[in-house]
Parts: C-alpha cells; structure tokens; sequence
C-alpha cells in the first residue's frame, strides 16, 4: 500500500489491486473531520485502506460515506466490509446498483486485440461480497463533501459508471472512464459501450478541472483540463 497526497485535502491510496481515494472536509464548530472515500481496490483491501486513512492523520470513524464510481470488483471489493465496520453511507449510480448488491450479473466489455492482451496480462481477480447500496444516484445529483460533488454519469465503461465533479476546487475523480499510464491520460480500456465511453471522455473534458484522479495511472495536479482534451484528441475519428 502506497500513500500519496495529492492536494492538501486528496490522498491517493494505491493497493494491491486497484486504487481509492480519501478526500477529507473539516467539519464546522470544531466538528472534526468528515472522510469521503471513493472506491475500495479489491475484497480483502480493508486493512490496507484504514492503515492508510491513520496514516494520513485521520480517523476511519470519521469514514462518511463510500462513493462507488462503477461496480467492478477492484473498485467495489472492499466496500461492504467498510461499511460494516464504520457504518459508512455507500453511494453508487442506480444503474450499476443492483451489480453492487449482487443482485444482477454485469455486461461484459467488448474487447480490441490490444485490450485483450492485456485482459490475459492480469491476475484473476476475487469477486466482490455484494455489498448494500445506500445512496443511488443519478447524473447531476450533489453529494455533501468538497464544497458539493457532482454526480457525472459517464456510462459506457458500464451502465452505472460515474465521475464526481467538485467545481469549487476543480477536481475531478474519472473512475475508470479515463486512465492516465505513462504520462498519457487516454481513454479507459474494458468498456462494455466502447462509442458510449467516447462520449463519455468528451463530456469529461468539457469541464474545467485543474486536478484529475483516475481509476488506473498517475493523478495529474495541475492542468487536468488540458490533458482530458489531449485524450479526446487521441480518439479515433469518424
């Protein structure tokens, strides 16, 4: 486990398998902290992932709520045992909902050569437990951390994938809508609607953001916006 701040109030936690993120607001009256964490990394992350919010200053107890940004299982693994323990609000699109809860099988990508060579790069990855879905939101909806978090739906990656967009201070979480892997913010590969997810990447970067974090690859600090619009170049024409 790896833990990297990326702006005074973002922390970036890097697992075994996938990757959260821990943003914390200072609560009003000398309240203390209210903790947002979104995604979990895999089923049996939940150590890791205290560890790293302790070793970030805070206390899991002040764990809020535990956004979903889609319901693949290195994003969704450890999200019921968190709640179970901290009694944390999950929040996940009404369209990946059901997945989360185990309650519907999920689509299967539609795979490139290239994307399966990488699909066969990977280790097996272990199932999520289901998980309660407290929250289902849909685009537009505002979550009470970071000034207001707006709920952005982004499907294509899956039905239910979504993005939060924190206009105050311009920070975007992507899920796994885009990557960005050696210096390159591109398009996320796996994608159940590869057209949908295009559309997905445009709309990403008509938003002004200055710092954007992603399911997969390095957060980039400063300049988001103009690295989404590079990755919208890089798409295929026509």
């Amino acid at each position: 486990m790896e833990l990297i701040r990326v702006r005074p109030e973002l922390y970036m936690i890097t697992l075994d398998f996938g990757t959260a993120y821990l943003w914390r607001d200072e609560e009003g009256d000398g309240g203390g902290e209210a903790l947002t964490l979104v995604d979990t990394g895999i089923a049996g992350s939940a150590d890791d992932v205290e560890a790293a919010v302790r070793r970030a200053g805070s206390d899991p107890a002040a764990l809020r709520r535990i956004v979903l940004t889609h319901h693949h299982e290195d994003h969704t693994g450890s999200a019921a045992e968190l709640a179970r323990r901290w009694g944390a609000e999950v929040v996940a699109h009404r369209l990946d909902a059901p997945v989360v809860r185990g309650e519907q099988a999920p689509a299967p990508p539609v795979l490139s050569p290239f994307e399966e060579e990488i699909r066969a790069g990977l280790p097996p990855l272990p199932p999520a437990p289901p998980c309660p879905v407290d929250r289902e939101v849909e685009d537009g909806e505002v979550l009470g951390f970071g000034g207001g978090a707006v709920v952005v739906h982004v499907p294509g990656h899956t039905d239910g994938s979504i993005a939060l967009h924190l206009p105050g201070p311009g920070v975007l979480f992507t899920g796994d809508a885009v990557a960005n892997v050696g210096g390159r913010t591109m398009l996320g590969v796996f994608n159940t609607d590869p057209a949908r997810a295009a559309d997905a990447l445009r709309r990403l970067a008509s938003l002004p953001v200055e710092t954007a974090v992603f399911g997969h690859g390095d957060p980039v600090a400063t300049g988001a916006s103009a690295a989404l619009r590079s990755a919208v170049e890089q798409l295929p024409q026509g």
